[in-house]
């Protein structure tokens, strides 16, 4: 039986060529990245689990933009798809699954995108009902030559690489008829959030946007 959610995950990963992957210190942090990122254009977002402050930005950028969709990542145990849910993530991505998270993904009221690293992984999901998955970690994993070369095969699944995706790799795995879109973060990179320079991070997010547009 298909996943209830796939229509809905494929609707969000074809809303932005880009989905940014965000690690945020604080709401001050959180704020500031997605103030810039959705000037840039973009608004499909994923807020990683990876800091304390990750839910409670989640609760508080859900409010303050509703014109996005604000997703929580690096989900990888039962309780933090309960917790992101009650802050109001829109969606859920994982870096890979397990039988009890797949058992929790089937009953969550929203969208979940789980990772696969392999065929066997990707054929295991599709027999499951899954047909949108993020791969990862994309470019150790094999990178756009790989992933190209599922599609023969596994013609069903739609993917969004994550995992050493730069502008450049970005534009190669955009061109692949498999691939929705890719996660990244290189538009927030450390550097940029710890100098402050959140027109750089406007700027590179409008990049992103454009890797779509014909030349």
């Amino acid at each position: 039986m298909q996943y209830q959610h796939t229509d809905a995950t494929l609707a969000i990963m074809k809303r932005s060529p880009v989905i940014p992957v965000m690690q945020v210190a604080d709401a001050a942090d959180a704020l500031a990245q997605t103030k810039a990122l959705i000037a840039g254009g973009l608004t499909v977002l994923e807020i990683t689990l990876r800091t304390s402050a990750a839910l409670k930005s989640i609760e508080m950028l859900v409010r303050a933009f509703p014109e996005a969709v604000i997703g929580a990542g690096t989900i990888t145990d039962e309780d933090q798809m309960k917790a992101a849910i009650e802050a109001g993530a829109a969606f859920l991505v994982s870096p890979g699954m397990t039988r009890r998270l797949l058992r929790s993904a089937r009953r969550s009221p929203v969208p979940f995108l789980p990772g696969v690293a392999t065929a066997s992984e990707a054929m295991a999901l599709y027999e499951r009902g899954f047909r949108c998955l993020k791969f990862f970690p994309a470019e150790p994993a094999g990178g756009a030559k790989y992933l190209a070369s599922l599609g023969g095969p596994l013609p069903d699944l739609v993917f969004c690489p994550t995992g050493g995706v730069t502008p450049e790799k970005a534009k190669v795995y955009l061109e692949l008829r498999n691939v929705a879109c890719v996660g990244g973060s290189w538009m927030v990179a450390p550097a940029l959030i710890k100098a402050g320079d959140y027109a750089a991070v406007e700027q590179l997010a409008k990049e992103a946007c454009a890797l779509l547009t014909p030349a």
